[in-house]
């Protein structure tokens, strides 16, 4: 079946389900890069059985599908997506408090309302979350960290489905936490939800190292652009900003991407960057950096 056809299909299957869609969505609505061409369909799954349903239609009728959250570590083509993008923002936002130390979180929970939450709740560990951007799936997925602290120090398990549709949970030990790394990049499950555990604290200290977090993150990180964080990955024994500044790199720019004056391991978008801008910068700085120092850096950011 074409696959216009088959977008037709899944239209009529989601209008039954009363589930929210959009057809020809700008994908640069949706990353933080606000960058990327159209979606043919843009859906927001309200739980985790409607999104179960709308996998199995996808597989059915072979319509590609995307997984996003907050689309904080995006870059999607200027061409967008040919398919199905399903967000967990629109349902996948439960947050409880299941005992004096545990939070059930869904995956489509922003990384600001759970560390809202655990500090209305006096609990302390997720600080480190405050300012990262995006999706606490997306968190879990890539072992985000920040200032000394990784999920790897908070997650007790996940919940997932897996390829066929089947719900299942790994604990910690199964979750294979690296550095910006989890099983999940290996299996091609979808996270939809996890339990975190935190430490019982004074709100007031909590609170204050949740500002202090942010306003080092305000003096080091060109914040007011749109961005989708560090570009690239950690190379053993260095850090990737010093030998782009090293490089002499800073403010190096393709069309409207630009690698930031504040801090050289971001690219910012300008104004008017495309998806092409933007990766043909990442090539010239991939290419200039092992040129002089030897490092192949490693982009960081998904790129659809």
């Amino acid at each position: 079946m074409p696959l216009e056809q088959s977008i037709a299909q899944l239209k009529t299957n989601l209008n039954t389900l009363n589930c929210v869609y959009f057809s020809n969505e700008p994908m640069r609505n949706h990353t933080s890069f606000k960058i990327g061409g159209p979606a043919d369909l843009f859906i927001l799954p309200q739980s985790e059985k409607m999104l179960s349903t709308i996998l199995d239609a996808c597989k059915q009728w072979d319509i590609p599908y995307l997984i996003v959250g907050n689309g904080s570590n995006l870059l999607v083509s200027d061409s967008g997506f040919r398919g199905a993008v399903l967000c967990t923002t629109g349902g996948l936002t439960n947050l409880e408090l299941i005992d004096a130390h545990t939070i059930r979180c869904g995956a489509g929970v922003k990384t600001s309302q759970l560390c809202i939450f655990a500090l209305e709740h006096a609990l302390s560990g997720f600080e480190f979350l405050w300012g990262i951007p995006g999706t606490m799936g997306g968190a879990a997925f890539m072992n985000a960290g920040a200032y000394g602290s990784e999920m790897v120090d908070v997650l007790k398990c996940c919940y997932h489905l897996t390829p066929d549709g089947s719900a299942g949970e790994f604990p910690a030990d199964q979750l294979d936490l690296g550095y910006r790394h989890s099983v999940y990049a290996d299996n091609g499950y979808i996270i939809t939800g996890m339990l975190l555990r935190g430490i019982p604290g004074d709100k007031t200290v909590i609170r204050e190292k949740m500002d202090d977090l942010m306003a080092r993150r305000k003096s080091k990180q060109p914040l007011e652009y749109p961005s989708a964080g560090s570009i690239f990955k950690r190379p053993i024994n260095h850090y990737a900003a010093a030998l782009i500044e090293q490089c002499g790199l800073k403010g190096r720019s393709v069309g409207g991407a630009a690698v930031s004056e504040k801090h050289a391991g971001f690219i910012i978008n300008t104004g008017s960057a495309s998806a092409a801008d933007v990766k043909a910068l990442i090539e010239q700085i991939k290419q200039e950096v092992f040129k002089q120092t030897g490092v192949q850096l490693e982009c960081e950011v998904r790129i659809v």
